[in-house]
């Protein structure tokens, strides 16, 4: 049968191998991190090695787990995100991995800590303070009611340290239990991307100041995860301009500012970076059609993942508002992927929705793609 030209071209571009350091990845399809909290204890269970096999194996070719918390205890503020340090946890990523392996998809963990954005008492560490590199939250502080950021403690040298171990012994245990790579949460406004960001790094020390200063703390984590794995072993950068909560928020207003802040991290080690934004199809800078991911790629010469509501016409966070989104085509993606403006596309709500999504787009059935529902976040179908 002749696929429609349309169904033809998603199916060849898509199909194509790419390398990630010494990874090679059978297509260009990732799943987007996603958190699920379905891991009580922080323990991946057999549903959650079933979550992800089962997409492997549909054609999702590089699998970005959910968020996990580093072995740090102001990492995390819920007990039912995944932890990636602790023996019952790391023999239940160890399960994920050789599922995904056996389903025929590569698979990397990301790691994660939340700093500012912990909120006091929560677990499961309950007394561990909220850190950040100044102490300032995310979004502003209200009166005090239940759920507001509090304020936070300014991260000492010791502190940085301990981060930066915590960071490097994960991504160690990751390549000794079998993943392939590991992804570095650096987005969304979280602690590495508060070290990126003016308004929560306010340091006047060496990791704080001007872009490239801001940066010192990512590219000394970078460092130290590179030093403790294989040279071989893909490390991935996640970054964002938006934060949660803080979704006009920059770290880069203009392509050099970028420039100075991806640099560091290529540097340090990064082999591939993952930008994220709500919609790819959208420009990052004045005069230019490039998205996030294209600028990433153009400044860094870096293998490149874009993200961003692919293949729906609503953005994620209208899901956490309890709105489904509609299917839409991917020509615009196809055409920058031919123009080898970024490598890899990461998808998240569409995968959550149909297990399938992968093999419907390689395969050419286009037409068989299914619109978002929210109900699909309560489950790991």
């Amino acid at each position: 049968m002749t696929l429609p030209a349309s169904a033809d071209r998603a199916a060849q571009i898509l199909s194509r191998p790419v390398s990630l350091n010494g990874l090679t990845v059978p297509n260009r399809i990732a799943m987007a991190p996603m958190t699920r909290q379905f891991s009580p204890g922080g323990i991946p269970g057999a549903d959650v090695v079933s979550y992800y096999a089962r997409r492997a194996a549909a054609g999702v070719g590089l699998i970005v787990t959910e968020g996990t918390y580093v072995g740090h205890e102001s990492a995390g503020e819920s007990d039912r995100v995944p932890r990636f340090h602790g023996e019952e946890q790391l023999a239940g990523w160890a399960k994920v991995a050789e599922a995904v392996h056996a389903a025929g998809g590569k698979v990397v963990p990301q790691l994660w800590h939340i700093g500012m954005v912990r909120k006091a008492g929560k677990p499961p560490f309950p007394d561990a303070p909220a850190i950040g590199p100044s102490g300032i939250p995310v979004v502003p502080v209200d009166d005090g009611t239940e759920g507001a950021e509090s304020s936070g403690k300014a991260m000492t040298r010791q502190d940085v340290d301990a981060v930066i171990g915590a960071f490097a012994d994960a991504a160690a245990a990751a390549e000794r239990i079998g993943f392939d790579g590991v992804e570095l949460h650096g987005a969304h406004g979280y602690l590495i991307d508060q070290f990126l960001w003016s308004k929560t790094n306010q340091r006047t020390d060496a990791y704080g100041g001007d872009p490239v200063a801001r940066t010192t703390f990512a590219a000394e984590l970078v460092a130290a995860v590179r030093a403790a794995v294989s040279p071989s072993f893909p490390v991935i950068f996640r970054y964002s301009q938006w934060k949660m909560g803080a979704y006009d928020a920059r770290i880069a207003t203009t392509p050099e500012e970028l420039e100075a802040i991806l640099t560091p991290l290529a540097t340090a080690g990064v082999d591939a970076f993952h930008a994220s934004t709500r919609r790819y199809w959208l420009p990052e800078f004045d005069g230019s059609d490039l998205n996030l991911a294209g600028w990433t790629k153009k400044l860094t010469g870096k293998p490149v993942i874009t993200v961003g509501s692919v293949g729906l016409d609503g953005e994620f966070i209208r899901s956490f508002q309890g709105e489904g989104a509609a299917v839409k085509d991917i020509d615009n993606l196809l055409d920058r992927l031919e123009r080898e403006e970024f490598d890899m596309v990461a998808v998240g709500r569409a995968l959550l929705q149909d297990p399938q999504w992968a093999a419907k787009v390689l395969e050419g059935r286009l037409g068989e793609l299914a619109a978002y529902d929210v109900a699909a976040l309560r489950t790991l179908s």
